[in-house]
């Protein structure tokens, strides 16, 4: 299972928020890529980049920043906020971004969903934010009609590369993952899942572990490496070893 550290963007700075609340932020660095460079030292596989300016404003605001972190990189980039169109899938893969996130626009414009999976197979993520099992959308300002699983099912034969599903009431608050619902959705869809949200330390990586064989593929952390209550090597390590390594 793979271990991906988040970086996310506000006012080009690197922050975190608590429940994806805007005006509740941390800021953890002034220069992102040198953090990204940080985690790709340590061992990371992989760099979750979102544009919260951009998923609040529905375009890219970051840009500039999202291009100096994709720059000094040699890692696997996967990056969401504000991507709504055609041509911000485009200028964002050419500049080296390996995979782009939506989530907004999947319950906005699913046509144009639909046709970035056709035109860019296995690099559109689908991004599913469920607050209490209702998908958010606008930047996680917006609670939908639809479950998290109706969501995801949506898409289910378009040819996302995968499915990050964050529990916003959990997302930055360092109270455990909701093992329970990503178990749920990763056994109701044949697309693979990426949990998000709420690990706090080893102990919730490996309560995610077991859900690798229901489909589970990796885990996005943030909070948890910036206030060090997990080491990313250690991390790392576990992942790859199994959960009997503890």
């Amino acid at each position: 299972m793979i271990i991906i550290p988040a970086i996310d963007l506000k006012a080009g700075r690197c922050v975190r928020l608590r429940q994806g609340k805007m005006a509740e932020e941390t800021v953890y660095s002034e220069n992102p890529a040198d953090m990204a460079l940080a985690w790709a030292r340590m061992g990371a596989e992989r760099l979750h980049v979102v544009d919260l300016d951009g998923a609040v404003q529905g375009k890219p605001v970051n840009h500039d920043v999202i291009g100096r972190i994709v720059g000094a990189l040699s890692l696997p980039v996967q990056l969401g906020g504000g991507i709504r169109d055609m041509n911000h899938i485009e200028t964002y893969l050419k500049a080296g971004v390996t995979w782009v996130i939506l989530g907004t626009a999947a319950f906005k414009k699913p046509e144009f969903v639909a046709a970035a999976c056709r035109e860019f197979p296995d690099r559109v993520i689908l991004a599913v934010d469920a607050h209490g099992g209702r998908a958010a959308v606008e930047g996680l300002t917006e609670e939908t009609h639809l479950s998290a699983l109706e969501m995801a099912k949506r898409y289910e034969n378009e040819g996302i590369g995968a499915i990050i599903y964050t529990d916003i009431e959990r997302d930055g608050m360092s109270a455990g993952p909701n093992v329970t619902a990503t178990e749920n959705l990763a056994k109701n869809v044949r697309i693979p899942v990426i949990a998000s949200g709420g690990i706090s330390g080893i102990e919730d990586v490996v309560k995610l572990l077991d859900l690798e064989a229901c489909g589970v593929m990796g885990m996005i952390t943030g909070r948890a490496l910036y206030e060090g209550t997990l080491d990313l090597r250690e991390a790392i390590r576990v992942s790859k070893k199994g959960k009997n390594t503890q």
